[in-house]
């Protein structure tokens, strides 16, 4: 069960041929501790959601949590909450480097394993005019650091990509896959 609604993530998980089904939706504050390092808060996050899970698993279900944050300067951008704080961020990561981090948390009822995946983003200097072009027409307040790579900004801003270009978009999908295998693997000969 993917716990998600994200759209970029669920059309990660069809492109790449994992059968999923959505979990019911809930609710869950994002909050972490203020002295936690920035490298660390996607994985408690998404850890976070996943405990806050309020149904039971039944022994053969799988839950797929997740959390996506953007690092600039050791601080994290969260999702900007209206047009004015999009565009500051965007002014922020323009002709700099930045690092994308999803936290991933794998849970069934008797066991749970969280990873991360980090890609680092190069922007390309943005005018005030591209900038303004890309919120008004793209309106990325759910989105984290104020972008979606897969979108117009991405291909006119982004200079270059160190790591999974998925992983920029929401989900890691080949590290996804690699440890559902090491997870699936894992299980006792009963779940088989």
């Amino acid at each position: 069960m993917l716990a998600s609604q994200s759209p970029r993530r669920r059309e990660l998980l069809r492109a790449a041929g994992i059968d999923y089904r959505l979990a019911a939706k809930f609710e869950c504050e994002e909050l972490y501790p203020a002295t936690l390092p920035a490298e660390e808060v996607a994985p408690y996050l998404s850890l976070l959601k996943s405990r806050a899970y309020p149904l039971s698993l039944e022994h053969n279900e799988l839950l797929i949590t997740a959390d996506t944050v953007v690092v600039l300067d050791g601080k994290v951008l969260g999702k900007p909450h209206d047009e004015v704080k999009a565009r500051e961020m965007l002014r922020r990561l323009s002709g700099s480097k930045h690092s994308v981090i999803t936290g991933v948390t794998l849970r069934q009822s008797d066991r749970e394993r969280t990873f991360s995946s980090l890609s680092t983003v190069r922007f390309a200097p943005l005018s005030d005019e591209q900038i303004d072009y890309y919120v008004e027409n793209f309106k990325p307040m759910d989105k984290a650091g104020a972008y979606g790579i897969q979108e117009w900004i991405g291909y006119v801003g982004i200079e270059s990509i160190e790591g999974s270009f998925y992983n920029v978009m929401g989900l890691p999908v080949q590290r996804l896959c690699r440890e559902l295998e090491l997870f699936i693997e894992a299980l006792p000969s009963c779940y088989m």
